[in-house]
């Protein structure tokens, strides 16, 4: 067992200002106590964190639930509806697609530079980019020119949140005594889908308020004010945040990677990559399937009138808000691999009863979309894996690769490939989230037999251990 430093020699190792953080959870490190609870500033972090993150994702999936009707707007009108739904869906995938160059790129600085200097930007970007596309001519207006600055908008998006994503994560997951990073990045995932839930309720409320046509003459328009009013709003908000102590010191000792980070992850860290983007794979298929495509798939295949699925998607994605926190929690407590063979099987069971019930009537899709948005929650579990597999120098990198790079492939491509299907086989979404199921419990089962080759140490502890070995 290593020697542990003295209290005088952590409190003077940290920088002065961060004392007023670190003492109680460095102090108590240091003794082998057990790790502090929660304090108010931790939470203050988390919320703020949470809050702009929601903020933000609101505005990058604000466009899949009006793809019906910029679809007709941005497209030739003699084009038949099945391919302008595909193609609507395409330029909804290029943003996942540009999404690992984003992630890439502001993920090296954020291992270079800080964590806290990458949430300004990937905000701000993305908070330009969604007032771009409310302003937006239409093909009436502009020709091809109006799906091609639609494009350009969703690629800065992608960009954007490209970085915001890992890089909150990594905030938070830094911030936290180690026996809560599991609940820190659930709740930070709460956050991320509490846009989805608002994204859905603003969508439901347009669709109330206003008719059909007066929705196609500019009423789509306001969800994308408003995600740029948002996004500003999270730029201001996120100067309250300060830098994640492990950062810091790494800065204050000149531990920072001395390379490309990426090529660092690249060599040293093979396997966590690979389970990453698998779990990448599962998030991603569920909340994209789940979530993001079941209103449209409820009108199209189902029947229901376009306010009916939006306030089911927004029931459900309410139960997924709460289900995520939770499932960092457990996680903290059980471990990933108990937790993902066990909550890939109920997920496999909630989605297909979902699906294949969802035509019964509505009050079935309200209380099934309950149960798989508890079952989908397990989602918030993914992070605490992914944040443990890298080490601190390259975490942001490494975390920023993998997910990135997973949902450019499988997010980004999963709608194109589920309406395609849908042509084949109309349970076609069904069947590829029993798959999901699958490969979650198998992950999980991995993770049971092999989780200490990939899951180390991580949280506010990580200091402690780089000054005592210093």
């Amino acid at each position: 067992m290593p020697h542990c430093p003295s209290i005088a020699f952590l409190w003077k190792a940290i920088p002065s200002n961060q004392l007023s953080n670190m003492s109680p959870i460095t102090s108590s490190a240091a003794l082998g106590a057990a790790p502090r609870r929660l304090t108010s500033q931790d939470f203050r972090t988390l919320g703020l964190a949470a809050l702009g993150g929601a903020l933000e994702f609101y505005d990058f999936i604000i466009f899949v639930f009006f793809a019906t009707v910029i679809g007709k707007l941005f497209f030739p009108p003699d084009m038949p509806d099945w391919l302008v739904l595909i193609q609507t869906f395409g330029i909804f995938a290029a943003g996942y697609l540009v999404r690992p160059l984003g992630g890439i790129v502001l993920a090296h600085f954020g291992d270079l530079f800080g964590r806290k200097k990458v949430f300004a930007l990937s905000i701000l970007l993305m908070a330009l980019s969604t007032l771009g596309m409310a302003i937006m001519p239409t093909y009436a207006t502009i020709g091809v020119l109006a799906p091609i600055l639609l494009v350009l908008m969703r690629i800065l998006q992608g960009a954007a949140i490209g970085g915001e994503v890992p890089g909150a994560w990594t905030f938070v997951a830094e911030h936290v005594p180690f026996r809560r990073v599991g609940f820190a990045c659930g709740f930070l995932t709460s956050g991320l889908s509490l846009g989805i839930l608002l994204g859905s309720s603003i969508a439901a409320v347009i669709n109330t308020v206003f008719t059909p046509e007066t929705i196609t003459d500019g009423a789509w328009r306001i969800p994308f004010f408003l995600g740029g009013i948002f996004g500003l709003l999270s730029v201001w908000m996120r100067r309250w945040l300060q830098e994640t102590p492990i950062f810091t010191e790494m800065k204050a000792s000149r531990a920072l990677v001395p390379e490309l980070p990426l090529k660092t992850v690249l060599r040293d860290h093979p396997r966590s990559v690979i389970i990453s983007v698998l779990l990448t794979w599962v998030l991603s298929a569920a909340i994209v399937v789940t979530t993001l495509m079941t209103a449209t798939l409820l009108q199209k295949l189902y029947g229901y009138s376009p306010q009916q699925s939006l306030l089911a998607t927004s029931f459900g994605t309410v139960f997924l808000i709460f289900g995520t926190s939770a499932a960092g929690a457990i996680v903290d407590r059980i471990g990933s691999g108990r937790f993902f063979t066990v909550g890939g099987v109920i997920f496999g069971a909630a989605t297909w009863a979902f699906y294949s019930l969802a035509s019964t009537s509505i009050t079935t899709v309200f209380v099934l979309y309950a149960v798989m948005g508890l079952a989908v929650s397990m989602v918030g579990a993914v992070p605490y894996v992914m944040v443990r597999a890298f080490p601190a120098r390259v975490r942001f990198s490494g975390l920023s690769f993998s997910y990135n790079v997973s949902y450019a492939v499988f997010g980004g491509l999963t709608p194109i490939a589920v309406t395609s299907a849908l042509a084949i086989n109309p349970m076609a979404h069904a069947w590829y989230l029993l798959f999901i199921a699958a490969l979650t419990v198998g992950l999980g089962i991995y993770l049971t037999l092999h989780g200490d080759l990939v899951e180390s140490d991580a949280g506010i502890e990580e200091l402690t251990a780089r000054l005592a070995k210093g």
